[in-house]
């Protein structure tokens, strides 16, 4: 038989209801929890990024702070630098100021001191216009008058003047020196080295002292010779020269000092080119410093010996016309003892003189 059971309406409701209770709590909760979450999410964000700006201004202050401070390094470097700058300005002007005042208490003795310099060059300045008024009067005057192979003036033991006189330059490699090692040394250095020999400008300013002691209405030639014969102004070889034409004179001592002294001796090929002179020179004034190496042919190569020297010094001594007074001026070279004798001859027997001036003349 079955049983019937008994059914509760109130049991099955409570149950219901708390079900439904439990169900709205725990939706309440995961509501309240996640909308927490997303706001944290949020506000972390906003931080993050604060966060940052203020690293990145952080690194930038460094960075400003280390210029700053660079910078803060050169100023101080400068105001040193200036410090010392002006400790010097001022000791300089301190000086100067010593100066200065040492300088003002002679000032009264230089002015009078300058005074004197002042009066002593007008008194000079008059002298010189009455010497130079003097020297015009009395231009072209000799010292002593010789009648016969021309008129000479004598000076320091030389014979100058003359209506025509010819000056003859020895241009070979010996005026590059007086001794042998050293003409060998020079002769193998530049042109420069060469022109700067002091035997070879003693020769040139021994030419240009000639030159200004010829009467001014007389005629002059310049001849270099080595193993060629050359006259100093180009173009002139056989003619005379007026002493007055200045700008030729001139050229033809612009020339020396541009002729560089080379070759052997042809003493033969130069006295030959003065019998060609026309007319005759009636003073030779002969510049050299030996005995000639060479004849009228030119040979190639090597040494002549003394005896062969005084051999070509003869045959050229053929040539020279007769007549006319050599005046010798020797310039001794080592290695060559017969030139004095030779020389000093041949001007005693031609009526000339013979000079051999120390290193210092002119």
């Amino acid at each position: 038989m079955a049983r019937k059971r008994n059914f509760s309406t109130f049991n099955l409701s409570f149950l219901d209801i708390m079900s439904c209770g439990f169900g709205a709590v725990v939706l309440i909760f995961l509501m309240i929890d996640h909308a927490a979450n997303v706001h944290s999410d949020q506000v972390n964000d906003v931080l993050l990024a604060e966060v940052s700006l203020l690293e990145e201004e952080v690194l930038e202050g460094k960075n400003n702070l280390v210029r700053i401070r660079n910078t803060i390094a050169d100023v101080d470097q400068q105001m040193v630098d200036a410090q010392g700058l002006a400790s010097r300005i001022i000791k300089e002007v301190e000086e100067s100021r010593q100066e200065l005042a040492f300088f003002n208490k002679d000032t009264l003795a230089q002015k009078e001191h300058l005074n004197q310099l002042k009066s002593d060059l007008r008194s000079l300045e008059e002298e010189k216009k009455r010497l130079q008024a003097e020297g015009e009067k009395k231009k072209g005057e000799k010292v002593r008058q010789v009648i016969g192979d021309g008129d000479r003036q004598y000076l320091t033991g030389l014979k100058l003047g003359g209506n025509r006189t010819l000056i003859l330059l020895d241009a070979s490699a010996s005026m590059l020196d007086h001794s042998i090692v050293n003409i060998i040394r020079r002769r193998n250095m530049s042109e420069q080295v060469k022109l700067n020999s002091p035997k070879w400008q003693r020769a040139i300013a021994t030419v240009n002292w000639l030159a200004s002691q010829f009467p001014v209405s007389s005629w002059y030639q310049i001849y270099t010779f080595n193993t060629e014969v050359k006259a100093a102004v180009p173009g002139s070889e056989g003619e005379w020269l007026e002493i007055k034409e200045t700008k030729k004179l001139e050229s033809a001592i612009n020339y020396l000092q541009k002729l560089v002294p080379e070759k052997g001796t042809s003493l033969e090929n130069l006295f030959i080119s003065v019998s060609r002179l026309t007319p005759l020179p009636d003073n030779i004034i002969l510049i050299t410093d030996g005995l000639p190496t060479q004849g009228r042919k030119i040979r190639q190569g090597g040494n002549v010996s003394g005896k062969e020297r005084i051999k070509l010094f003869k045959q050229a001594r053929d040539e020279l016309p007769k007549g006319i007074p050599v005046n010798v001026i020797l310039m001794p070279l080592e290695g060559d003892p017969m030139a004095a004798s030779s020389y000093w001859k041949l001007a005693i027997e031609t009526g000339g003189s013979f000079l051999s001036p120390s290193r210092d003349w002119p």
